[in-house]
């Protein structure tokens, strides 16, 4: 729009007024849906977020930052329970790699654990202004963060995301050589009746290891019918390897898609009165402080965790900072670590 003297003025924020109109309901209403109330129907949470989206609507809180055009704060979204998170060393790992890097910058970390968010709390929070960016590990198939949180503001997974775009940054290792690799030194000392307890299928990790170690096994020529998925935890990994051993009994060899699922894997083969690594070789991945701290030091799968969440950090930094060559495809390299179990 032009005024007098042809002087172009900048289009207006949009306003909580336009969203309710678009949305066809009342302001306050709006306002309840922006802050989170329970008091609204799905169908009207609906609609209002979908106007918030078309519009572009930040809400009011975050705009007092504006003037600075950062919040000083990156999240870390684990869409996970908080046993799992505090349960298993690989997110230790992950976390002190990114504090490490956001240690040499000027922004504060803010954590969200949530294993379900029904109402959407989670992708409310991040289009609120709040935080300049997120990090994203642990993600699962039909996760609507995935979607959504990449609509309002810069993502970088920890892990490949389950479906990919050209604007995905994410951060992993080559999941596939690693389960290769893992199964390749088990038909490597001699094992014929190879297993796995591969990690949840609707991950990509889970689905990425399980397909190394078919190949591994294809390429030598072994059935690879031996499998039982679990959910990368101690309580999964005992009832899937009970499972697993009830089928194929004599099985000489097992790859576990998780350290901390192998040391569940290794209490039911004591359990069961099979000798590790005399009957049955184990073999784990990640190379985490459970691989040493297991009764049976574990052969594993080495993965960069703590490093991968440095570079997580460092691409998400880079991001906001303008950086035209940042990456989007950054894979980090596996190898083994002999120890006990095989």
């Amino acid at each position: 729009m032009e005024r007098g003297g042809g002087i172009r003025t900048r289009p207006t924020a949009p306003t909580l007024e336009e969203v309710a109109r678009e949305a066809n309901v009342s302001r306050a209403t709006v306002s309840r849906v922006v802050n989170g109330s329970p008091k609204v129907s799905p169908d009207v949470v609906t609609a209002v977020n979908a106007a918030i989206v078309k519009l572009n609507y930040v809400p009011n809180r975050a705009a007092r930052s504006l003037a600075s055009r950062t919040s000083g704060a990156i999240a870390l979204i684990v869409p996970e329970d908080t046993t799992r998170f505090f349960g298993d060393p690989y997110f230790a790992a992950i976390v002190q790699g990114i504090t490490r890097r956001l240690d040499e910058s000027e922004y504060l970390l803010n954590l969200l654990v949530a294993s379900t968010d029904p109402s959407h709390k989670t992708v409310r929070y991040l289009r609120s202004g709040v935080v300049d960016g997120a990090l994203v590990v642990s993600h699962h198939e039909g996760d609507d963060l995935q979607r959504e949180a990449d609509m309002v503001l810069p993502l970088v997974f920890g892990g490949r995301p389950s479906f990919e775009s050209g604007n995905h940054i994410f951060v992993d290792v080559d999941n596939v050589e690693g389960g290769a690799i893992g199964t390749e030194h088990l038909i490597g000392v001699g094992r014929k009746r190879i297993g796995t307890i591969a990690g949840p299928l609707d991950m990509p990790a889970g689905v990425d290891r399980l397909e190394g170690f078919r190949r591994a096994m294809e390429a030598a020529g072994l059935p690879a019918d031996a499998v039982e998925t679990a959910d990368f935890t101690v309580a999964g990994a005992v009832a899937a390897t009970r499972r697993l051993l009830d089928r194929v009994p004599d099985l000489d060899g097992l790859f576990v898609a998780s350290d901390l699922m192998a040391t569940g894997a290794l209490a039911v083969l004591r359990e069961r009165g099979r000798a590790v690594p005399g009957e049955i070789a184990v073999v784990g991945f990640d190379d985490s402080p459970a691989a040493t701290s297991s009764a049976i030091p574990l052969t594993t799968v080495h993965q960069p965790s703590e490093q991968m969440g440095f570079e997580m950090a460092d691409l998400l930094l880079r991001h906001l900072a303008g950086d035209p060559d940042v990456p989007r495809r950054n894979i980090m390299p596996t190898h083994l670590v002999r120890r006990a179990s095989a």
